[in-house]
Order: structure tokens, then C-alpha cells, then sequence
């Protein structure tokens, strides 16, 4: 395309090529892809109502998943209608500025997941291990304290990713084989060194998501001896029972997003398979999360079926 004619170290547009070796399969794949971001924007909208209009749920733990049911909206709204517009019109031009947009709100909302999960971990462990004290550490103001940080630390971590890649010299060519703009994408067509540059992605993905990992199963870790120490079975079962929600989630949210990391590092991918599996990371967890609490969770299920005029006898 645009390619051919590359004249410019600096372009003003990149060309999204959207899934190489599977074009003429393009309509089809949108079909699926459509279909899940449309579950996303019902799901997460309407969790964000049934949180907001039923008093039972404004709890911390329910506070943080409204947070990370925004970010979820936000970052499949980021990618998918550009997504769409490759499949659907054969629209592959995105502008520079546009791209280190999409490259700065995609890693930086991951990143802001990322915290939500760690902080709905804590939530969890604060609540079994040490219950008589939930209510006092984790009040309104403290819940949207660590919100706060969450989203600053996400900001200020990813604010270098586009301003770095901005000051690069694009040599090789404009074409981002990807539906998406993403930034090792950027890193690999650029014609100077991006070691530098390279170790900083990496270091901020370790910080990041990395840390929260790490924190996350150090917590259940603790969870699960304060859980076996209880007294009865059925205390044990009920203590279980309110994680299992945030364990699938977070199942959901890691797995892909490991592979999408560490496969386009490390990994020799078919890079079909690759930019699948990074779409599915963007859009699968949105789609999930409100559907996991959704059946997980009764408050969050029987106020869902009364908004939306579902009668359960």
C-alpha cells in the first residue's frame, strides 16, 4: 500500500493491515468480533447501572469492579470500531497521532486492570483475614484513593510509550501488520537502535502487571491458610465462594495477555494466530467480567434481571 511509495522517515500516517493471510476472511472474522464487543458494551453498561442503582453493592469490592468495568469499555472501544472499519470498508489508514493514542490508552488501561485486580485481591484478603477490620480500612475515601493511584500510576508510567515513539525514525516502512496499533509493533519498524526503549516496555510491564501477579497470589496465598484455619466446612466453602468470582476474572484477564506478552518478545508465533489471540485479550476479559460477577454473584444477577424486566419466580 502506502509502502511502496515510502519517502518519509516521519509519517503521517500508518497503514493497519489488519490480519495478514487471512483478508479474504476479514467479514467473516468481524462477525464474532462484533458480537463480543456488543456483549461488552451491554454487559459492562449494565453492570456499571445494577452497581450504581442497588445500595447493597456499594462495597469495595463492588466500587472496584465498576472501575474496571469502565476501563474495560474503554479499552474495546480503543481498538474494535477501527477493527471493524478494516474488515468492514477497507479502511487500513490510521494518523500518527491517532495511533500513539490508541498505543498510549490500550497499555495504559491494561495496566489500570491490572491495579483494579490487585486491588480487589487486597479487598478479599482484607475481608477474610482480617474481617472485623474491612470497614475501617476499606472506607469510600480509601477506595477512591487507591482508584486514584491505579489510574495515575497507569498515566504516568505509559505517557513515555507514545512520546518516545514519536521522536523515532520510521525508515523500514509505514505498515503495521496488526489491527491495531501496538507499541513493540512501532518498535520493530523503526531504523535506529530501540534498546533503550525496548528495556523500558519491558521494565514497565514487570512494574505493572508483573508486581500486581506477584502481590495478587502472595494474597491468596494468605487467603487460602486463613480460609483452611476456619472452623467449619461450610465457613470454608462461604469464604471460597466470595473469591470465585475475582479468581475467574482474573483467569480470564492474565492468561492471554501473558501469551500476547511474552509471544511477542520471546515467541515465534504465526502472526494470524498472534494478532488473534491480542484481539481476544482486548475484547474477551469486557465480555467476560460482567457475565462471571453476573452469575457469581446473586445481588449483582436478581438486580440485573429487575433492570432489565425479567420476571424469576
Amino acid at each position: 500500500m502506502a509502502a511502496s511509495n515510502w519517502t518519509t522517515t516521519h509519517p503521517s500516517t500508518f497503514i493497519l493491515l489488519g490480519i495478514p493471510g487471512l483478508e479474504a476472511a476479514h467479514v467473516w472474522i468481524s462477525i464474532p468480533f462484533c458480537s463480543v464487543y456488543l456483549l461488552s458494551l451491554l454487559g459492562n453498561g449494565l453492570l456499571l447501572a445494577v452497581i450504581k442503582t442497588e445500595p447493597s453493592l456499594h462495597e469495595p469490592m463492588y466500587l472496584f469492579l465498576s472501575m474496571l468495568a469502565l476501563a474495560d469499555l474503554v479499552i474495546s472501544t480503543t481498538t474494535l470500531p477501527k477493527t471493524l472499519c478494516i474488515f468492514w470498508f477497507r479502511d487500513h489508514t490510521i494518523h500518527t497521532n491517532g495511533c500513539l493514542a490508541q498505543i498510549f490508552l490500550i497499555h495504559s488501561i491494561t495496566c489500570m486492570e491490572s491495579g483494579f485486580m490487585l486491588a480487589m485481591a487486597f479487598d478479599r484478603y482484607v475481608a477474610i483475614c482480617n474481617p472485623l477490620r474491612h470497614s475501617a480500612v476499606l472506607t469510600n475515601r480509601a477506595v477512591a484513593k487507591i482508584g486514584l493511584v491505579i489510574v495515575m500510576r497507569g498515566a504516568v508510567l505509559l505517557v513515555p510509550h507514545p512520546l518516545l515513539l514519536k521522536q523515532l525514525r520510521y525508515c523500514k516502512t509505514n505498515v503495521i501488520s496488526h489491527t491495531y496499533c501496538e507499541f513493540m509493533a512501532l518498535v520493530k519498524l523503526a531504523c535506529e537502535d530501540t534498546t533503550v526503549m525496548s528495556a523500558y516496555s519491558l521494565a514497565v510491564s514487570f512494574f505493572a502487571g508483573g508486581l500486581d501477579l506477584i502481590l495478587i497470589v502472595l494474597s491468596y496465598i494468605l487467603i487460602l491458610q486463613a480460609v483452611f484455619r476456619l472452623p467449619s466446612k461450610e465457613a470454608r466453602r462461604k469464604s471460597l465462594g466470595t473469591c470465585s468470582a475475582h479468581v475467574c476474572a482474573m483467569l480470564v484477564f492474565y492468561t492471554p495477555a501473558s501469551f500476547t506478552y511474552f509471544s511477542h518478545r520471546f515467541g515465534h508465533v504465526e502472526p494470524h494466530v498472534h494478532i488473534l489471540i491480542a484481539n481476544m485479550y482486548l475484547l474477551f476479559p469486557p465480555m467476560m467480567n460482567p457475565i462471571i460477577y453476573g452469575v457469581r454473584t446473586p445481588g449483582i444477577r436478581q438486580r440485573a434481571l429487575h433492570i432489565l424486566g425479567i420476571k424469576i419466580d
